[in-house]
């Protein structure tokens, strides 16, 4: 209800209706019997997540003729079940965790034990502003004259795209140059009773808040779900297989990590390589791990233990598009796949599976290719990133652990500093 009323109050309802109202009348997605009887494409992008738009938009800047083709909804994975909600909620967590500390600024906060969070209104607020950015999309490439094709991609020859359509038809089209940007998906956790497991795109899809919540994983994407879960009221478990969240991080920030998270509440549970999961007859879940040792009483298990790349259905080998042994496709330094004419960015290559990521190498591809810079190459070195944890981490180039292994001991000086967060200054209860 609090967010609620603050979202309604900063006017984002009738922002979002004049917008909607607007791109709707100028949407050119292309028809299909249009788009057969065109000529020659000189880029197709299959997938229209950052990456992909970023490079055709690029592209079509350079007076190119370009198309995209997308089976579900513009932005990728970071709009649509990423980036975007996931900040949003964590948003609505924080909001939580203010209104919690507000007597600590001074605020007098009557009967706050009885201010309610509404999880399917945030729900609503939280999908309209998507679809917003989802008409936002499709007007940029329409503006751009970029055709946009709604369904599957197969690449079928050589210069050559097939697109099964959403009404079950087929459509061949021809290009000089075609982009593979299609992003990736939830691992299954491939475990018995894995039917009563969300993943991450499921957390999305949820109508009503969890009264208690397990989530397995240790990477960021479950250490951020949990600290959402936790922070909106969620009775919340995180099971790691190892002794910690974030094992890859530098040890000062997993650590630190680990801390903040048993003491605001969150049951880290280590050693837990799960195995099974049961329905209990009151519908509660109960998850069985390798070692014995059972939790129940869950109303949601989600589970986070990775992502894979879309790269099975798209007909690589028709053309000889290598990939690696996890699906991923193998590219050079220019985003080169090992087939003449064929191109590939973002999460389906592994590297860097950060959003600002794709979109930079998506436009250093459309430069090199059209923009008479031969070569412009988008650089993977030290390249900033944060989790939004509770609190949050930001963090840039090598650990110190793989610091070590490139210098040498000798090589390296470490310099370390913990201080606390001016936020918590009021908190102090001491004498000066």
């Amino acid at each position: 209800e609090m967010f609620g009323i603050l979202h309604k109050s900063r006017g984002y309802l009738s922002v979002t209706a004049a917008i909607s109202g607007f791109t709707g009348l100028n949407i050119r997605a292309v028809g299909y019997s249009d788009v057969a009887q065109r000529s020659n494409y000189d880029l197709i992008v299959i997938g229209g997540g950052s990456g992909g738009l970023a490079c055709a938009k690029r592209a079509a800047s350079y007076g190119k003729k370009v198309a995209i083709i997308e089976e579900k909804a513009y932005g990728g994975t970071c709009v649509n079940v990423g980036c975007v909600p996931k900040k949003i909620m964590f948003n609505a967590s924080h909001v939580a965790e203010i209104i919690n500390d507000a007597e600590e600024f001074g605020f007098i906060v009557p009967e706050k034990d009885k201010i309610k969070f509404d999880w399917s209104a945030m729900k609503e607020y939280r999908d309209r502003y998507i679809k917003r950015l989802n008409a936002i999309y499709e007007g940029g490439l329409d503006k751009l004259h970029i055709d946009r094709i709604d369904g599957h991609a197969t690449i079928s020859g050589s210069g050559t795209v097939k697109v099964v359509t959403k009404n079950g038809s087929d459509i061949h089209l021809k290009t000089n140059d075609i982009l593979v940007a299609v992003g990736g998906a939830p691992k299954p956790i491939g475990i018995k009773g894995e039917e009563y497991v969300i993943d991450s795109d499921g957390f999305f899809a949820l109508e009503k808040q969890p009264k208690k919540v397990g989530v397995l994983g240790a990477g960021y994407i479950a250490v951020e779900l949990a600290g959402v879960f936790h922070g909106l009221g969620t009775k919340t478990s995180l099971f790691v297989r190892g002794d910690k969240a974030l094992r890859n991080f530098d040890t000062t920030i997993s650590d630190h990590l680990h801390k903040s998270m048993l003491q605001s509440g969150i049951e880290v549970v280590p050693s837990s390589n799960a195995t099974s999961v049961t329905k209990e007859t009151d519908g509660t879940l109960t998850l069985h791990l390798q070692n014995g040792n059972s939790h129940g009483g869950f109303d949601c298990i989600l589970a986070a233990v990775g992502r894979y790349p879309l790269t099975k259905t798209l007909g690589l080998e028709t053309v000889g598009v290598k990939v690696d042994s996890n699906g991923y496709i193998v590219v050079d330094e220019y985003q080169n796949t090992s087939a003449n004419g064929v191109f590939a960015l973002g999460d389906v290559c592994g590297k860097v599976e950060l959003t600002p990521m794709a979109i930079a190498a998506g436009r250093r591809l459309a430069d090199r290719l059209y923009g008479n810079m031969p070569n412009a190459k988008a650089e993977y070195d030290n390249v900033p990133t944060v989790v939004f944890s509770h609190p949050t981490i930001g963090t840039v180039g090598l650990t110190e652990a793989e610091a070590i292994q490139k210098y040498g001991i000798e090589g390296i000086k470490t310099y370390s500093s913990d201080f606390i967060n001016l936020y918590y200054g009021p908190f102090y209860k001491g004498h000066p």
